[in-house]
């Protein structure tokens, strides 16, 4: 049994390890992503190999799930490499969106300080027990990963009808 466990363990290192090779090699973007997924699910597999299968699904559904997808998503978007060369660039609008943008974040990180109240979170504060992380994923933050399962799939489906529809416009 041990042999076997040993032959596990050294697989998922070597899963691991050949998508994160491939992710840091790949020579096409796409092929980047995908070693990026094979390389996060070698360490689910890990996670889960060492006695840890909350852990391993949250890297599953974060990471490969939500990480990947926003990736392919911004690839499926984004403008191929002649587009982009064809672009010209403007540089007064550029500075402009620049500083709106700058200032609309600036002005919205000082309103969030000014008007948060402050309390010291101290009844459970070094408590990083099982019982208490599990507690509050599924009692304090549920919504927050149900949202999250929803973004994901907005975001699935909108990649998909940006690939069908927008690459039938561009060659018409």
């Amino acid at each position: 049994m041990s042999m076997v466990m040993d032959f596990l363990f050294f697989g998922l290192v070597v899963l691991t390890m050949a998508g994160a090779i491939l992710a840091v090699r790949g020579r096409v973007l796409m092929h980047a992503v995908l070693g990026l997924a094979v390389s996060l699910l070698g360490v689910s597999g890990l996670y889960l190999f060492l006695g840890s299968p909350f852990l391993a699904l949250m890297q599953v559904l974060i990471y490969v799930g939500a990480v990947c997808v926003v990736l392919v998503f911004g690839i499926m978007v984004g403008y191929t490499p002649n587009e982009e060369a064809e672009k010209v660039p403007m540089g007064r609008n550029a500075f402009l969106g620049l500083m709106a943008s700058g200032s609309a974040a600036f002005f919205l990180v000082v309103m969030v300080i000014s008007r948060t109240v402050w309390t010291p979170a101290v009844e459970r504060l070094n408590d990083f027990s099982i019982e208490h992380v599990g507690e509050s994923l599924m009692m304090q933050w549920c919504l927050s990963f149900e949202l999250i399962s929803v973004v994901l799939l907005i975001a699935i489906v909108g990649a998909i009808i940006l690939a069908r529809d927008g690459r039938d416009e561009v060659s018409r």
